[in-house]
């Protein structure tokens, strides 16, 4: 058997499985049933008590093995089984699994019908023989076998509800009525019902049945207004608008804040070319604190959509959020519309802080909002309302990886080492399987970064190796890790691995061509070295004082003194006080630290 056939096999085992072992304890027809001293399944032809003991040894073995997943024996006691009872329901069931799963699909059908009709009254097998015709397309034999099932099963509205999907498909209009009226004598009359036989009579083209339904349903639901509503849609639907708006009015003189009622009415007008007046009501149904928030979201998008292809003025829009947003909120799906609407005008970094401020006022433990807040205040750099807000929004989601990012972060740039590696230490026990892998290994770059400069150089290069496991390409990681080894001339082979990753895939970037420069030089490899420290200073127009350095280590030790002198001379300019550095330029010769 082919690999592709065996897990066909083992997927269907595992479900035909339990089937099989349901059909052999359920309790059926007296004539279709075993019990522990007696064959399974009486048949036409009673087995001798020596074949029924052979029978059972073989069956129950049959399962055993299937259940250890041994499929191939599994399938040859089955077929065995036959041998010995060609009347066996059960083995009929069993073995059609097993040449579905090898795609015999005539026989497949064949089995499962041999084991329907040899147990008729098992609804188990008559399902699944229904399910395969259903999958073969056979749609005549799936309704036989649901009609059949039905029979047996007078209350199941399932098998009812199986058998309208059938006629629906043939599209036997006739049939669908008559299975409505079945499903209905099960589980009593409905909206749902009533409103499916409406559909039927729609499809038929009997617009009066369709309208009769309906008002039908208005007439045993006379204090429900959406009723009535529903029926002025239809008439709408249906090219009869005096009657709809005569109903809409109604409802309105009933329930003058109805709402579908009101957005019915104005769907009117615009169907009338009325926009003056659909646009008044449009307002009104915003204005109105009786009109849910979900509607008032949904007819704002319109009014934002209506708004960009008339020109994108945005006065009027956020005019009308300043008036929804005066009333008492109820959630914050407007503010976060009006948030993200003024994000989408590009309008100036403030104004939609405060937008996002005004949603975190209404729902505190918005964590999206608190993150977009963070994103725009990040860039003013003012650290320490970050570290307030990032705070606030622990209390509300501790569970936020995000928020001990911004928070760690924001502690970093103030130079705070000790909360800043106290707050990434917590984040990460907050990690698992769902969280972002990119800030995941950025939490503990930014560990092993700190942990370093506070001279804990083997906890950092650990918080390092836990970074590149979630992200192996993570190049501020690979860059300082590489840089700090080569400081301690320290495996520096890892190191020139790590360092040429990433020179290759920002090879412009003179801090990386400046690391894998000074690893090279580590190991010896001078002319190699001064190729990339030549780039690094040349993509560089403000080359730092350790990058000038390095540059005059490097040329000293390729023998080329004046260039040496001049970029060691450079970086005393630039500030570099370090007493080695004087010393190399008056001597003219590289000393080692």
């Amino acid at each position: 058997m082919s690999n592709k056939i065996l897990f066909s096999v083992r997927t269907w085992a595992a479900v035909m499985l339990a089937l099989v072992l349901v059909s052999c304890g359920r309790q059926t027809d007296a004539t279709h049933r075993r019990n522990l001293s007696t064959p399974i399944t009486q048949h036409p032809s009673p087995l001798s008590h020596n074949d029924e003991l052979r029978f059972k040894y073989f069956y129950l073995e049959a399962i055993t093995q299937q259940q250890k997943e041994n499929f191939d024996a599994a399938f040859d006691l089955y077929r065995h089984c036959l041998t010995i009872d060609p009347n066996a329901a059960e083995v009929y069931f069993a073995l059609a699994g097993y040449y579905g799963a090898l795609d015999q699909d005539s026989l497949t059908v064949k089995y499962f019908k041999k084991a329907a009709e040899l147990s008729p009254a098992n609804n188990t097998y008559m399902e699944r023989l229904a399910e395969v015709y259903i999958n073969e397309n056979r749609i005549d034999d799936a309704i036989e076998s649901y009609e059949s099932l039905y029979g047996q099963n007078k209350d199941r509205s399932d098998v009812l509800s199986m058998l309208f999907r059938l006629y629906e498909h043939k599209k036997d209009y006739p049939k669908m009525l008559s299975t409505l009226s079945r499903i209905e004598m099960v589980d009593g009359a409905s909206e749902r019902l009533s409103l499916a036989r409406m559909n039927v009579y729609e499809q038929q083209g009997k617009q009066k049945e369709a309208l009769a339904e309906l008002k039908n349903l208005a007439q045993k639901h006379p204090y429900d207004m959406n009723y009535r509503v529903m029926m002025g849609n239809w008439l709408l639907q249906n090219g009869q608008k005096e009657a709809a708006y005569q109903e809409y009015q109604y409802v309105l003189s009933e329930e003058p804040e109805n709402t579908l009622a009101q957005m019915s009415l104005m769907d009117y007008y615009q169907a009338e070319g009325q926009d003056s007046i659909a646009s008044v009501m449009k307002e009104k149904i915003l204005a109105s604190d009786k009109t849910p928030v979900d509607t008032k979201v949904t007819l704002m998008r319109q009014v934002v959509q209506d708004n960009e292809r008339q020109g994108g003025d945005s006065t009027q829009v956020l005019a009308m959020f300043r008036r929804i947003l005066s009333q008492k909120q109820t959630n914050s799906d407007m503010a976060e519309l009006c948030a993200a609407y003024m994000s989408l005008k590009k309008m100036p970094s403030d104004t939609i802080c405060q937008a996002l401020e005004r949603v975190l006022e209404i729902a505190p433990d918005n964590a999206g909002a608190r993150i977009q807040l963070l994103q725009h205040i990040w860039d003013t750099k003012d650290f320490d309302r970050i570290i307030d807000l990032s705070k606030t929004a622990l209390q509300y989601n501790p569970e936020e990886m995000a928020f001990y990012y911004f928070l760690g972060l924001a502690y970093s740039q103030k130079d705070m080492r000790d909360e800043a590696l106290a707050t990434f230490r917590k984040g990460t026990s907050v990690i698992n399987e769902q969280s972002n892998r990119d800030i995941a290994s950025d939490f503990y770059a930014i560990m092993g970064d700190i942990l370093h400069e506070k001279g804990l150089a083997s906890e950092a290069y650990a918080a390092y190796d836990s970074c590149l496991q979630y992200k192996d390409d993570n190049l501020g990681c690979l860059n300082n890790y590489a840089y700090y080894l080569s400081e301690e001339n320290k495996d520096l082979s890892k190191a020139e691995q790590m360092s040429y990753r990433t020179v290759k895939a920002e090879p412009e970037n003179s801090t990386y061509l400046d690391t894998y420069a000074w690893i090279l030089f580590m190991q010896g490899r001078y002319a190699e070295a001064k190729i990339y420290i030549d780039q690094a200073i040349k993509n560089d127009s403000t080359a730092s004082v350790v990058l000038l350095e390095h540059g005059g280590d490097i040329y000293a030790r390729n023998n080329e003194i004046d260039k040496a002198v001049d970029y060691w001379q450079q970086s005393l300019n630039k500030g570099n006080s370090s007493k080695v550095l004087i010393r190399k330029i008056r001597l003219r010769k590289y000393l080692a630290k």
